[in-house]
């Protein structure tokens, strides 16, 4: 068996090979069926226009050999790197703002300690990749300079894109378009989303909300995570960049869809807590197991299971959320 993953991460002691071997020897032959009909999408010249074929396509996962290129086309990454020739060396060559180095330094070795590419010893070290692309990005974007979280994210896209320069336009996709004001000082954005959710499980799984209200745990206790990681290092490398597919282009409300079915699926494992660190630890049971791994089927309920989430539900309800925080404030 492999201790170390296809992405470089170190598997747990009490990996279950077995049920994971049975998942990916089914897995293998949809990724084969799909890594054709993609090729044939693509056929050779990069690019795609968005459409419900297209959307259908990334529903059931992009193969890895593509999942880059799609990335940075779908989330408008690629126009604005072709847009701003050079932009990204020219930020890693300028004046360097001394406090948003050290952060960034602080963080290196945090960042994924249990991924063999991201070692001190490894060859190349993505460690300094990762420095690179967090730190033009700092000096990009000023309101937000660097956020903790950050590097974890930017450190899945140098695995997927093997790509300084690809990486850094991906996180301005992410952090810039696609996530409302998570990483800025006040994440008001992470925050207001934090509610949103809570107010979407009010809706579609009541008697959770009841059993959180009743014990007062806030949402942000067991869901913080969830929104600034993106789900790494909470779910199995592939369902995450699944999730990612979709969240490069459907934006946000994946987010909400996947933490739905989580707590959905779970109902009734949640409703057997009885108190406050109960209801906690169930939090963190509902992201291992079975479930979770087969990404194939997860990413099928994640637009079955919530029922109907639109964009316009979403956002009315952070303009509700939003005000409420800052009338607390």
């Amino acid at each position: 068996f492999c201790r170390v993953d296809p992405y470089g991460f170190e598997r747990p002691e009490d990996f279950d090979y077995a049920s994971y071997e049975a998942f990916f020897s089914r897995y293998l032959v949809v990724l084969t069926r799909r890594a054709i009909k993609w090729s044939k999408l693509l056929k050779g010249n990069n690019s795609i226009q968005k459409s419900l074929k297209v959307k259908r396509y990334i529903r059931k996962g992009i193969p890895n050999e593509h999942r880059a290129l799609v990335w940075m086309i779908v989330s408008g990454a690629q126009a604005n790197m072709e847009q701003n020739p050079g932009y990204y060396h020219r930020l890693l060559e300028g004046e360097q703002n001394a406090k948003l180095l050290e952060a960034i330094k602080t963080d290196m070795n945090r960042t994924f300690p249990d991924n063999v590419k991201f070692r001190k010893t490894a060859d190349p070290c993505l460690q300094h990749a990762l420095y690179n692309v967090l730190v033009a990005y700092g000096h990009h974007n000023k309101s937000v300079g660097y956020c903790q979280g950050m590097n974890f994210i930017a450190g899945y896209l140098i695995l997927i894109t093997k790509n300084e320069e690809e990486s850094f336009w991906l996180l301005d996709a992410l952090i810039g378009r696609i996530l409302p004001d998570y990483y800025s000082p006040a994440m008001l954005g992470l925050k207001t989303d934090q509610e949103v959710l809570g107010e979407l499980v009010k809706m579609k799984v009541p008697a959770v909300a009841e059993l959180m209200e009743r014990h007062g745990v806030m949402w942000t206790l067991v869901v913080s995570r969830w929104f600034i990681c993106l789900f790494i290092d909470i779910l199995p490398v592939e369902t995450v960049l699944r999730i990612w597919d979709c969240l490069f282009y459907e934006g946000s409300k994946i987010i909400f869809r996947v933490a739905l079915t989580l707590i959905k699926q779970n109902q009734a494992f949640i409703l057997e807590a009885t108190n406050f660190p109960d209801i906690c630890d169930k939090f963190k049971q509902i992201t291992k197991g079975t479930f979770v791994t087969e990404c194939h089927t997860f990413m099928q309920k994640i637009f079955t299971d919530p029922g109907s989430l639109s964009m316009a539900t979403i956002n009315k309800l952070r303009e509700t959320c939003r005000e409420k925080l800052l009338s607390q404030g």
